[in-house]
């Protein structure tokens, strides 16, 4: 291209203008609340501090990624999300939750999940890819499929995989519902899904991925071995909490030994299966108290980040719903690390929908007094104010998929004047001068 006044941005193989700054920067950083203030995790900077949660899209071929990805997860960047990570990708072909889900257990899929790497960076912000298995939840069908009376399972003859899922114990989500039968792992092959998850790790640094996450929530593969629920292994790998989390340990430090050293690793975990009630019959399960003990082994392992959400182990959960039931758990969490001096980073996810609860999960020196501190005898309300910080980065899901720019919209409903995309600016709020 030649006789532009245009500044391209560099290591791009196509041409597109600079974002200096990235969309979602506070014009004014000084005056802007910490939601808008950029984060530094290791050599990472993020411009903001709201991220895209991995969303599954089922809509991958044979696990690479393709043009709809392209425009599904360019689309926040483009609107000034700060962190944009790619839904759950398996590390093995049997560790797909449907057979239309993302992958990167071959160096094939390298190149589709650099295209959109590079889109990300053209936009000036960063990327991450959630390393999963789905485990006893795995070879099933695509959402949409799911409507009352039809099966969850995956078949041969619809690209599942029925006869090869896994688990730590051979226990099946449900007994209703078309569910696979899993088989319990052999230790040969819990070792290669700890293979797995580096290599996977290796090709995600190959793709130009600024954040790597393991996925231990939500009832896949980790998530089982972390639950006494569903682990009822009587090797290592099983039984005492230390045995429950070896494997979780295992993959984490596979992992944070194969990305550099500046690369930031976030965890994800369900903080609580929400199967409390079977606490009082003696039927123990993985929750808050166990979350706080394993999150406080994660600082020691290179991780920078853990990303609190809940549930999706069981089908008989029992989830205590409002707004903040889960940036609660996280802020507990959080709370209990910075007890011991422990300044691992916190994330919140769940029921983000509005500006200024997403101001208040993270905003940092603010504080509630006289009588509208009184006013406010539950957690919920204490928290919607912002009488202390919860968690460091918002991971927001749905809202997006509902409001691509979500990110510009807050922005303007907490009047907070942020940089738009150098090709949007037809379309910026007017202030007044």
């Amino acid at each position: 291209m030649v006789g532009t006044a245009t500044k391209a941005t560099q290591g791009i193989p196509y041409f597109t203008p600079a974002q200096e700054p990235p969309a979602g920067t506070p014009t004014d950083v000084a005056t802007a609340p910490t939601l808008f203030q950029p984060l530094r995790i290791r050599d990472v900077e993020l411009a903001n501090r709201l991220a895209v949660s991995p969303m599954c899209m089922y809509s991958a071929q044979d696990g690479h990624l393709t043009d709809f990805h392209l425009v599904h997860l360019g689309q926040f960047a483009l609107r000034g999300a700060g962190l944009t990570i790619v839904e759950a990708t398996a590390v093995e072909p049997r560790g797909r939750i449907s057979p239309e889900d993302s992958g990167l257990w071959s160096d094939s899929q390298i190149e589709p999940l650099k295209r959109v790497v590079d889109f990300v960076h053209a936009q000036n912000h960063k990327i991450g890819i959630q390393l999963a298995h789905a485990g006893r939840k795995a070879s099933t069908l695509a959402l949409w499929h799911l409507k009352p009376g039809t099966r969850c399972l995956a078949t041969a003859d619809q690209g599942g995989w029925p006869d090869d899922v896994v688990a730590p114990s051979a226990i099946p989500f449900a007994a209703e519902g078309g569910w696979p039968e899993p088989r319990a792992l052999t230790l040969d092959e819990v070792e290669g899904v700890v293979r797995a998850f580096a290599d996977a790790a290796r090709r995600a640094v190959a793709a130009g991925i600024d954040v790597v996450e393991i996925h231990a929530a939500h009832g896949y593969l980790l998530t089982e071995f972390l639950s006494p629920l569903t682990n009822r292994r009587t090797d290592r790998y099983g039984g005492s909490f230390e045995n429950r989390i070896r494997l979780a340990v295992e993959v984490i430090r596979a992992v944070r030994a194969v990305i550099p050293a500046g690369m930031p690793l976030f965890v994800r975990i369900s903080a609580t299966e929400w199967m409390e009630h079977g606490h009082e019959t003696g039927q123990r399960s993985w929750d808050l108290e166990e979350s706080i003990r394993f999150a406080k082994r994660l600082p020691e392992l290179g991780v920078d980040l853990l990303d609190v959400s809940s549930g999706g182990n069981q089908p008989d959960q029992r989830i205590e719903v409002h707004p903040y039931y889960q940036v609660s758990l996280a802020g507990k969490i959080r709370d209990a690390l910075r007890a011991e001096g422990k300044d691992m980073l916190i994330g919140a996810v769940g029921m983000i929908s509005e500006a200024e609860m997403a101001r208040s999960i993270v905003q940092v020196g603010e504080g509630v007094k006289g009588e509208e501190k009184k006013d406010r005898e539950t957690v919920e309300v204490d928290e919607e104010h912002g009488q202390k910080t919860q968690a460091d980065l918002v991971f927001v899901g749905r809202q997006f998929l509902r409001e691509p720019n979500f990110v510009l919209k807050i922005a303007e409903v907490l009047g907070v004047p942020v940089k738009w995309p150098n090709q949007y600016l037809y379309g910026a709020p007017r202030r007044k001068l």
